[in-house]
């Protein structure tokens, strides 16, 4: 098994409870759909705090530790249980109740309703070798407000890395001897634990038992695959396919590059022990089709983890308080993944009206609070890369040390990075080989983005098809080149004015340009 140096989050979660019922808090709300996890650390909690527990469900009543129903304490009706315990007159008990907020719905919810909250006020004035709390074991979130006052409620954590460990252990030990040294070798063990963080222990243990009866080991990619199923069954972010190639699919932005690079090694498990903080977050500014999606499609790549789309602008309602909602159950499911990166293409648009006085009751301003605040104090290993394509729109605090750790301002490509870009393209088009002038195209395409070198190849590729199904040669690229207008012209004014933003306000993405930058001088801390 797994030693463990330091108490996980469970154990925690744990603790308080046990500390709110010696300090004889009548009611604990706990939010989770892991029951039978749940009530393992519940029980524990009781013990620990002088409490026996009993269960109580809409089918079967009032049981016991052991598993015996107690005949004539409640029973399957709420109020009838509620009643009992109202009237309890020896040992001290938690009870830990499943199925009661069904109840709280409807006219026929308010005795229910009423029953808690007289509870609440006659509980905490109980003699102590009689005192009572009743645990609401519930997957939903929405307490009462008749309950609001009188409930402290705890959103169960899911399993960590060493309860996670433990169960993978579990399902190994479980196997023959002669397999167990097969089954989980250290390098795969570690990969499948990375890739179980954000199940439920019921999933996690579900996964393990059924990679081990399929494939007699533990499989990764299985494990990633549930995961997937997780997002997309969340409905409010979007998994996406990762570049192929990595960062090595990206030409230039040596500078991010090296910085990506620099930072993958704090997700080890050398790393966790070190004590190196896992990195936040970057923001890449610059001119649209610069590279600032493809380089964080190839993050997610070269850090082996999951890519999310997150369009939180999708998620505003004209409600207030639903906008904030909904972008909660998105920071959730995203904590719970564990490692992964987390793309916001285009982020002024989705943060629109924020700050520019938009009439939507505060709407839009309230979406930024909540994720500003998420931001600066999340604690997961989720990586953010946001884009932006006009700095004018992003509100300044979004620029705060702290929210991310870096921003990077991406212009068009220099003549070194013109080159790289145009040998990616033809990667990508199975035409590495072809021999192509790079230096003409570069001179070329001088002024063009990346996404416009790019697009040159699949344009000469229907030239030479054309032309009797030959090879694409330099002058089919350089008649290409020819037809393009580059946004760097069309659309100078608003590109310039980019420029000398990011000249003061961020680090250039590449050594070529940033060499032709003046000195930075960092105002982030608005």
């Amino acid at each position: 098994m797994t030693e463990q140096l330091e108490m996980t989050k469970s154990q925690l979660a744990a603790a308080d409870v046990a500390a709110l019922a010696r300090a004889r808090n009548p009611i604990i709300w706990i939010t989770s759909k892991e029951e039978a996890r749940v009530e393992r650390y519940l029980i524990e909690a009781g013990n620990s705090a002088g409490y026996s527990a009993l269960t109580w469900d809409i089918a079967q009543g009032v049981v016991d530790m052991q598993g015996e129903l107690l005949r004539g304490v409640g029973g399957q009706d709420p109020g009838e249980t509620l009643s009992y315990i109202s009237a309890q007159s020896n040992g001290r008990t938690m009870w830990i109740m499943r199925d009661l907020p069904v109840w709280f719905t409807g006219p026929a919810g308010a005795p229910i309703l009423r029953q808690l909250r007289n509870l609440a006020r006659s509980l905490p004035s109980m003699p102590r070798d009689r005192a009572q709390v009743i645990i609401i074991l519930t997957p939903s979130s929405d307490i009462p407000p008749e309950l609001s006052n009188h409930a402290v409620m705890i959103d169960w954590p899911l399993p960590d890395r060493a309860e996670i460990a433990d169960i993978l252990d579990a399902a190994v030990e479980s196997l023959p001897d002669e397999l167990q040294k097969t089954a989980a070798p250290n390098g795969q063990r570690a990969t499948a634990i990375d890739a179980a963080i954000g199940l439920s222990g019921e999933e996690a243990q579900a996964c393990f038992a059924r990679s081990l009866v399929q494939l007699r080991r533990i499989d990764p990619a299985m494990v990633a695959n549930e995961k997937k199923r997780i997002i997309a069954a969340s409905g409010i972010l979007e998994w996406v396919d990762q570049l192929a190639g990595g960062l090595d699919g990206v030409g230039g932005l040596d500078v991010v590059k090296d910085w990506l690079g620099t930072r993958a090694v704090a997700f080890t498990p050398k790393a966790r022990a070190y004590g190196l903080p896992a990195p936040r977050g970057l923001l890449f500014v610059g001119p649209a089709g610069t590279g600032k999606t493809l380089t964080a499609k190839a993050t997610a790549t070269a850090w082996q983890c999951p890519l999310l789309r997150w369009n939180f602008g999708a998620m505003k309602s004209k409600f207030v308080g639903d906008s904030e909602q909904n972008i909660r159950r998105a920071q959730k499911v995203i904590e719970s993944i564990g490692k992964c990166v987390v793309w916001i293409d285009e982020i002024e648009k989705d943060l629109q009206g924020a700050t520019s006085g938009s009439a939507d009751g505060g709407v839009s301003a309230d979406a930024l609070g909540s994720f500003l605040s998420w931001m600066q104090e999340r604690q997961g290993e989720a990586f953010v890369i946001a884009t932006s394509n006009d700095v004018s729109a992003l509100p300044p605090e979004l620029l705060r040390k702290g929210r991310f750790d870096e921003v990077f301002f991406i212009d068009m490509p220099n003549l070194p990075e013109r080159k790289a870009i145009l040998d990616a393209a033809l990667r990508t088009h199975n035409r590495g080989r072809v021999s192509i002038d790079h230096d003409k195209l570069a001179e070329a395409s001088d002024g063009f983005s990346g996404a416009e070198i790019a697009a040159l190849v699949p344009d000469a590729l229907y030239r030479a098809f054309g032309d009797g199904e030959r090879e694409i040669i330099t002058d089919d690229l350089l008649k290409a080149a020819a037809t393009v207008v580059p946004m760097s012209k069309s659309n100078q004014q608003k590109i310039e004015k980019l420029r000398e933003w990011g000249k003061v306000n961020a680090r250039a993405a590449s050594t070529g340009i940033a060499a032709q930058a003046s000195p930075m001088k960092r105002t982030l801390d608005i």
